[in-house]
């Protein structure tokens, strides 16, 4: 972690300098300020010229010609959140005091691959709630732990409460569909668990000048065994197109660990730690500042493969089944 505070800090630096230009408060000063900011401080141009075919330079010129001196602050909104939405990163926003420009594509095209419905079925009225954790021991010694949301926080005490309950089961299905992030942190957490020994899981570059390919060399990233209770038998991690974030980057560190199985769709992505700057009318762009790369040195900005792609069937659903669990059972039953 203190690499990529490093890194965060650095960033911090950059942009002061960003906001030192003092461009007018005008709707020409607010389209520069934010295509500048962006332009020295986004970190995936590369990646998104390669596989997007986007050019932030002509993405300037096609946005320019739609700023007007007259123009509303509602009008203004529209052109910028327009402009950054050609990155197609759910990571980039704009915030203002009457709305918030968002691109959700990485999972809104996509099969969902989860149902809350089936999901009642499997966890029923009893299960267990261990802060940000949902379990429960299915019927054939498989345990079953549901982590909605990394923003929302463990602690070391709930993770030794719920690997002590499942200690004679077979294996381990971690559902972390439709998890969108959160604070990194819990994932790593949640992740040492698994981990019997220093493992490299990726790695980061933070940027070091204001071209598009200022990188710093590649920084190891390592995950540290926990020094509490511990998992040795199989795990199944459950993902879908709505794993994003954090909960991306814990997917990365599972499929490094040995034992340790991802079962489900592609995720969504999101490889990129964020940081924020403001505009000289106060709105807020955040934007992915520091690229991250799995263990071989690949980014990880458009999602993670599984081990075993598995699609939701309807002729399961009909029947009660959530495709991927039963799946990820078999799996582990043997």
């Amino acid at each position: 972690m203190a690499s990529l505070l490093g890194a965060v800090c650095l960033l911090f630096f950059c942009a002061a300098c960003v906001n030192e230009d003092e461009l007018d408060n005008t709707p020409q000063g607010n389209f520069e300020a934010l295509w500048k900011i962006m332009d020295e401080h986004y970190c995936f141009f590369e990646e998104k010229q390669q596989v997007l075919g986007v050019d932030w330079q002509q993405i300037h010129e096609k946005y320019q010609v739609r700023i007007d001196g007259k123009m509303t602050k509602a009008q203004l909104f529209e052109v910028l959140a327009d402009m950054l939405s050609e990155l197609r990163d759910g990571h980039v926003n704009l915030t203002a005091a009457h709305d918030f420009a968002r691109n959700w594509s990485w999972y809104e095209n996509y099969p969902a691959n989860f149902s809350d419905t089936l999901l009642r079925r499997y966890m029923g009225t009893d299960y267990k709630i261990a802060s940000g954790l949902q379990y429960r021991i299915f019927d054939d010694n498989i345990g079953y732990i549901r982590y909605e949301s990394f923003s929302d926080g463990i602690g070391e005490g709930n993770l030794d409460e719920v690997l002590l309950h499942m200690a004679l089961c077979q294996g381990i299905i971690v559902d972390i569909r439709n998890n969108g992030g959160g604070d990194l942190t819990n994932a790593e957490l949640l992740a040492a668990r698994f981990c019997q020994e220093k493992t490299l899981v990726g790695y980061l570059k933070h940027k070091t000048g204001a071209g598009h390919a200022d990188f710093s060399s590649p920084e190891p990233h390592y995950l540290e065994p926990s020094s509490n209770l511990r998992w040795h038998k199989p795990v199944c991690v459950l993902t879908n197109r709505h794993v994003f974030s954090a909960a991306n980057e814990f997917a990365m560190y599972m499929q490094t660990l040995p034992g340790v199985l991802l079962v489900g769709d592609h995720t969504g992505g999101g490889g990129g730690l964020p940081f924020s700057a403001s505009l000289p009318n106060g709105w807020v762009v955040r934007f992915s500042a520091v690229p991250t790369f799995n263990a071989q040195g690949q980014s990880i900005e458009f999602g993670i493969e599984p081990d075993y792609r598995v699609m939701m069937l309807e002729e399961d659903f009909a029947k009660g089944k959530d495709t991927m669990i039963e799946f990820a059972r078999r799996l582990l039953a043997e």
